[in-house]
């Protein structure tokens, strides 16, 4: 290991509400994280619904992650959520999701539910390390590529909603048979 992997060990970051001023530190983090990537008219039109918060990860004066989700009746919901490339893999992005876990409560908001493309496998791969399962596939969810996408969720411990059982295993269901 390189002594400079191991000062990037774990970052700590400030988590905070998303202010106008970082607009520009959010996309530049979008533009690299994604092909697909939103603009700032994305941006703009989502959190300006009411139920929509953006917030983002802090560290020094430097806007190095962010998420942006909503907020329902039963569970909240991640569109986007990404981590600058130079800050990954030092702990940026699973102390972003324990803060959204941190908002869930046994009374109200139980689950956080997300979309990630079939093609995004280090999204995946993080999402199912902090908790999440995928529940369903959504054929052609993305209208920009057609690509198909996998729904995740991560649920209390204590949540006892069925919203989305436990993913089906189609062919043992056959195998029963």
């Amino acid at each position: 290991m390189t002594a400079n992997r191991t000062e990037k060990e774990q970052v700590r970051v400030h988590i905070r509400w998303m202010i106008r001023r970082d607009m520009p530190e959010v996309l530049q983090t979008e533009q690299e994280s994604f092909e697909y990537s939103w603009t700032e008219e994305d941006f703009l039109r989502c959190l300006r619904q009411r139920n929509c918060i953006g917030m983002v990860a802090e560290q020094g004066e430097r806007v190095v992650g962010f998420m942006i989700y909503e907020l329902h009746k039963q569970k909240l919901h991640i569109l986007n959520f990404a981590v600058h490339p130079q800050f990954r893999r030092v702990g940026v992005g699973c102390q972003m999701v324990t803060k959204l876990i941190s908002k869930l409560s046994s009374h109200r908001r139980t689950r956080i539910t997300l979309e990630v493309r079939e093609t995004n496998l280090p999204a995946q791969l993080f999402f199912r390390s902090q908790g999440f399962k995928a529940v369903k596939v959504l054929r052609a969810f993305y209208e920009d590529s057609g690509e198909d996408a996998f729904l995740m969720q991560y649920r209390l411990a204590d949540d006892a909603g069925d919203d989305f059982d436990e993913a089906v295993n189609r062919i043992a269901q056959f195998e029963e048979s």
